[in-house]
This record gives C-alpha cells, sequence and structure tokens, in this order.
C-alpha cells in the first residue's frame, strides 16, 4: 500500500502493525515513493555486518554510494572578468 509522508506520520501506529501483518508500506513524498516498511522476521538473529548492509543498498535502485572524503573542485577553474563580483562578495552583500 502507498502512503504520503503526511498520512504516515498522522498514523504511523497503524502503518507498524500493517507491515508487522506482512503487508508492504511505501512511504511517499510528493507522490515519489521514498522507503518501504517490511516488517522483522520473528526468527531475525542477529543483525547483518556493514558488508552485508552495503550489498543490500547496492540493490536498490536510485541509492548512490559515495566513496567519501573531501569532495573536488570544479574541473575547470571559473574565470572572474574585471568588475565581475565573487561569489563570496555575493553572499557578503547579500548578508548586509
Amino acid at each position: 500500500m502507498k502512503v504520503s509522508v503526511r498520512d504516515f506520520k498522522a498514523k504511523l501506529s497503524r502503518y507498524l502493525k500493517d507491515a508487522r501483518a506482512g503487508r508492504d508500506v511505501v512511504v511517499t513524498s510528493r507522490g515519489r515513493p521514498v522507503v518501504r516498511l517490511l516488517a522483522v522476521p520473528e526468527e531475525a538473529g542477529e543483525e547483518p555486518g556493514g558488508e552485508e548492509l552495503l550489498r543490500r543498498l547496492k540493490l536498490v535502485p536510485g541509492v548512490w554510494l559515495g566513496t567519501g572524503g573531501k569532495p573536488l573542485g570544479a574541473r575547470r577553474a571559473i574565470r572572474i572578468r574585471p568588475g565581475q563580483k565573487t561569489l563570496a562578495e555575493m553572499v557578503l552583500e547579500d548578508r548586509r
């Protein structure tokens, strides 16, 4: 069943019971699926390890796992012409 975020928040207990009963609950934001709520099996033992979690995430469409670390800059430097303001100058001006 599909449910909006707003309705999900308002009726959380109901949707938890639905998931526990075996029904998939898909939470949508502005009509787009965001989360799928599934019941945890009764015989669920220990939590999956880090590698297993990464493997599961890669199976979910739309999930991009970055490599971490500091982001790189632009491929080409932006040239600022004489008389043109830098981004820092525009931000400072806007804050005044």
